[in-house]
């Protein structure tokens, strides 16, 4: 896991909730969640089912913090959609995760699929800029999307990305949305991750 900065302290103003669902990738959950975490956020994995045991697309089962019933996202800054299939298909089939999302007054985070599948249905992406994993373009599209060919495109309250690979920079992106780019800096320069610009549209 590496060693923390002992100048992030938690942020419990900056609480994120990571969905997950059965097919979820792992590698774009788990990385957001460490990269959150060390920047000192509070972020909180929540099963989409009644069980909080969640198996990902290549089969590593994840203990999940809280299930949706026990989850408040009423104060939410993030909600954060990881992509891999069947995963994505199956959060955008949860009538609950659709409300919440919808619902959201926050911000929202959706990598891979995710941007296609899960947020272009709701209405989410609608005259925004975005970018997903190759080959869900055209959902993202009819659902009023801008397309960038970029890992992440990031705005003020949307961040998207295009797969496993950017998974790192994706959790920078929300960081630095969230604390600044000085913070991401410091959490990205521990891991010797080491961005030329902290400027996540490219």
């Amino acid at each position: 896991m590496g060693v923390r900065s002992q100048s992030i302290k938690e942020n419990t103003m900056c609480r994120s909730f990571i969905f997950l669902a059965e097919g979820f990738e792992e590698i774009e959950a788990i990385t957001v969640v460490d990269v959150l975490r060390r920047a000192g956020m509070d972020a909180k994995t929540v099963s989409i089912t009644s069980d909080l045991n969640v198996t990902g697309a290549h089969g590593v089962t994840v203990a999940a913090d809280m299930t949706m019933s026990e989850a408040d996202f009423s104060d939410a800054e993030w909600l954060i959609v990881p992509g891999g299939m069947p995963g994505a298909s199956n959060l955008a089939s949860d009538e609950a995760v659709c409300r919440v999302l919808k619902e959201h007054k926050g911000k929202i985070a959706a990598i891979c699929a995710s941007p296609g599948v899960v947020l272009a249905p709701l209405g989410l992406l609608e005259g925004r800029d975005a970018t997903c994993y190759p080959g869900f373009e055209e959902m993202c599209k009819k659902g009023g999307a801008q397309m960038r060919d970029v890992p992440v495109m990031a705005t003020r309250d949307l961040i998207t990305a295009n797969g496993p690979s950017a998974a790192m920079r994706f959790g920078l992106a929300i960081v630095a949305n969230s604390l600044g780019d000085a913070i991401a800096q410091q959490v990205g320069s521990a891991m010797i991750f080491y961005p030329k610009t902290m400027n996540f549209y490219f």
